[in-house]
């Protein structure tokens, strides 16, 4: 993976149980009708700024790395004004395993854990942080969930094949978190086998690794459609009134 900046930061966190983020905001906004989700506007700022300020703001966090699209750099620079924990932005691949995997590599050869984010989950609060964090250095890998509400259909051929316990489905959320030489392999596996994974967990399920279920957060929504931009908008105002 091309790297595109690289800014050294002599006063970024330094100690023993480095914590990296890398926040992956390589992609290509398709289903926001023309809008470049991470630059839009939310609440006086933009997507990428929230992103960024939230792990910034986090004690857990000592080092921030951005996996980038080429030529996105100018909108994430202005959305991390003033933060001094980001040390690296890099270029992303083809796919989201490969702009997960550029940002990995990127990381502080120190860091312990490592966690990977949504750059388009702007909400992301402090005690998901932490509790993928200590998901991560207790058991290896952690995510954050949220139990499925809805019912759910398994679907072949057009029709409603099977309908899954609910009691057992989740829905993932990031950062998903990971001590760090077990990321680093799961993806490079990846990479290798060229795969495409939606999902970073699913890199260390297929090495038969465990990953920890740990609790997420309803407002931790990632911006896909122009609707979840607004529906932001008004959570931003619910959780800073």
């Amino acid at each position: 993976m091309k790297i595109g900046i690289k800014r050294e930061n002599k006063n970024r966190r330094k100690k023993p149980g480095l914590v990296s983020a890398v926040i992956v905001a390589a992609g290509s906004s398709r289903r926001m009708g023309g809008t470049d989700k991470l630059a839009a506007p939310l609440a006086g700022s933009t997507v990428i700024a929230h992103t960024i300020r939230a792990f910034q703001e986090s004690a857990e966090v000592g080092e921030i790395v951005l996996v980038l699209r080429q030529g996105a750099e100018g909108s994430a620079l202005e959305g991390a004004s003033g933060c001094d924990k980001l040390s690296r932005i890099v270029h992303g691949g083809d796919t989201r395993t490969q702009s997960a995997y550029a940002g990995v590599m990127a990381c502080d050869p120190e860091a312990e854990i490592i966690l990977i984010h949504d750059g388009a989950r702007p909400l992301v609060t402090k005690e998901v942080i932490r509790s993928a964090v200590e998901g991560a250095r207790k058991f290896g890998a952690a995510v954050p969930v949220t139990p499925v509400t809805d019912t759910v259909k398994v679907g072949k051929d057009g029709f409603a094949d099977s309908t899954p316990d609910r009691s057992t489905l989740f829905a993932a959320q990031t950062p998903q978190a990971f001590r760090a030489e077990l990321i680093k392999a799961a993806l490079q596996d990846a990479v290798d086998k060229k795969l495409s994974l939606t999902d970073d967990c699913a890199a260390v399920e297929r090495l038969g690794m465990h990953v920890k279920l740990v609790e997420g957060d309803v407002r931790n929504r990632k911006i896909t459609l122009p609707a979840d931009l607004a529906l932001a908008e008004v959570l931003y105002k619910e959780m800073h009134p």
